[in-house]
């Protein structure tokens, strides 16, 4: 069982004291720059490296990963960015996109494990624009999080909005995962 938490805040601003050594980044299928969570990263990160990497490791598809280097990130000892494509919830059926979107988490588990990654932060993937209902989105997460057979020791959940920290505390307190 991997070790659950939640935390209130932006994914590129968590306390130090949390250890983090990767992201990951809501992305694109281009892993070109977007806006919100991404927006953010690459910000962060440095918008030329970031996406010089990018361009070298992408296109990526819908429910898989790529990872690259955390670039000015590393400073905060976030030393990767795993970049999760997550469906677009009504381009697909809900099935589909849920197949998807535990697909994208996974990969990123599995990907970030690859790299001794040993704590990784995740924002509520497809939640924003795309589209995925909020509590569909808790749901398939905490799911995908419990069901990988290959992750780093450590996943933290990181909610900006009030919504999106309540539901995911109010899901991992129902399944005593919060810790």
């Amino acid at each position: 069982m991997h070790q659950v938490s939640v935390v209130r805040g932006g994914i590129t601003k968590l306390p130090s004291e949390l250890h983090v050594d990767c992201i990951v980044n809501a992305a694109n299928a281009g892993l070109q720059p977007g806006g919100g969570v991404c927006g953010s990263i690459f910000s962060a990160a440095g918008d030329e490296e970031l996406n010089a990497s990018c361009q070298e490791v992408g296109p990526c598809a819908v429910g898989d990963s790529q990872i690259t280097p955390g670039f000015n990130l590393a400073e905060q000892g976030i030393n990767y960015i795993v970049h999760a494509v997550g469906p677009r919830y009504h381009d697909y059926s809900p099935a589909e996109a849920q197949r998807l979107l535990r697909s994208a988490y996974q990969s990123a588990l599995r990907l970030a494990a690859e790299h001794g990654v040993t704590k990784i932060a995740f924002p509520l993937i497809s939640s924003g624009i795309y589209g995925y209902p909020l509590e569909e989105a808790v749901a398939v997460a905490i799911a995908a999080i419990q069901e990988a057979e290959v992750a780093p020791p450590s996943v933290v959940m990181v909610a900006f909005k009030d919504a999106s920290f309540n539901a995911l505390t109010a899901a991992l307190d129902t399944k005593g995962l919060n810790s």
